[in-house]
């Protein structure tokens, strides 16, 4: 643990069945990171009521009270004009004066990404922010980056987008040297997309070169040959809610089966522990809060149906991200070039 005082600014409002959801996944987080600060922006009397309810064990935390709230109907221009008392403006505000801080919400993807491109602004040399996280694949995890952030993006972002993944990786993963691909419907340099065989050259000239596989397929995505999986963030969004299905669709069949007859239940029981290796592989709970990552700040979003215990991993990352100091590690790759 480290001595620096860290605190994580929390969306306390945000998501499904939120407060409750909210402080429960904060207590889990807290009970292996005490000495992190906990600071909830919501309505005070509704988070205090909640905790003393539900008896929740959570000592080291404060609440700052927000009058509005951002409902997943309001636009970009009410967000903006209408909003500054929520708990998502308040909280990246925080964030933006206090450099030991982060952010994390379940609430209003759009809003999220608005407020915090506006408050936090840019990294410089970083054009656009991009949505990652880790997903599973057959020898450990992988990458992805963009899922969502940007629908129309050119060579250079795809780039930045590397670069910005290559400073996330020595953080989560410092002992693997990584490889780098981006997603193309064909490994051949003359496949896809023109600003996808720009970003190949871009990046076979450049200092990550080395780290660099080429185009690789979606279907080749599980096998983990490649670390850092590129893409713009249609394609990207696609991909990882795709997988999110097809993950639910897997284990729900398979628990099904098991269910219908007694030799079925036999068959579990001889194999439950290896299910139960691979169902935990597989858990997308375990992979929930992804990076707006090229911000100036660090703000992480949560899946808005994310069950406390899924929402206590996006609070690790955002601790992860500033105990290591993501954001530092992206300026200094930039002055390395």
């Amino acid at each position: 643990m480290s001595n620096r005082q860290i605190t994580i600014a929390i969306d306390a409002m945000g998501g499904e069945n939120s407060p409750l959801k909210i402080l429960k996944g904060s207590e889990i987080f807290s009970i292996f990171n005490k000495n992190v600060k906990l600071l909830f922006f919501g309505n005070s009397e509704k988070i205090q009521n909640t905790i003393e309810i539900n008896k929740l064990n959570l000592s080291n935390y404060d609440i700052v009270h927000c009058e509005d709230i951002v409902d997943d109907e309001d636009t970009p221009n009410t967000i903006l004009r209408s909003r500054k008392d929520s708990s998502i403006y308040k909280g990246l505000k925080f964030v933006k004066d206090n450099p030991e801080s982060g952010f994390v919400s379940a609430g209003n993807t759009a809003a999220i990404m608005i407020l915090s491109r506006l408050i936090l602004g840019m990294i410089p040399g970083i054009d656009r922010p991009a949505i990652c996280s880790d997903i599973p694949n057959k020898k450990s995890f992988s990458l992805m980056l963009d899922l969502g952030a940007n629908v129309l993006v050119d060579a250079s972002h795809l780039f930045q987008f590397a670069l910005m993944g290559y400073s996330y990786f020595s953080i989560i993963d410092p002992k693997r040297i990584p490889k780098i691909g981006i997603i193309n419907i064909g490994t051949e340099n003359n496949k896809g997309l023109e600003f996808l065989q720009e970003a190949n050259e871009l990046l076979s000239n450049s200092f990550l070169k080395n780290n660099f596989v080429g185009f690789i397929e979606p279907n080749n995505i599980t096998l983990g040959d490649c670390d850092i999986i590129l893409s713009d963030g249609y394609t990207g969004n696609i991909i990882l809610k795709t997988a999110e299905g097809l993950s639910e669709f897997i284990t729900t069949n398979l628990r099904n089966i098991f269910k219908k007859s007694y030799k079925n239940k036999i068959a579990f029981k001889l194999l439950e522990n290896d299910f139960k290796i691979f169902k935990d592989k597989i858990n997308p709970e375990k992979y929930n809060g992804a990076t707006l990552i090229g911000l100036n700040g660090i703000s992480v979003k949560s899946h808005g149906s994310a069950s406390p215990y899924a929402f206590s991993y996006a609070l690790k990352k955002c601790f992860n991200f500033i105990n290591n100091n993501l954001n530092q590690k992206i300026i200094q790759n930039f002055k390395n070039l």
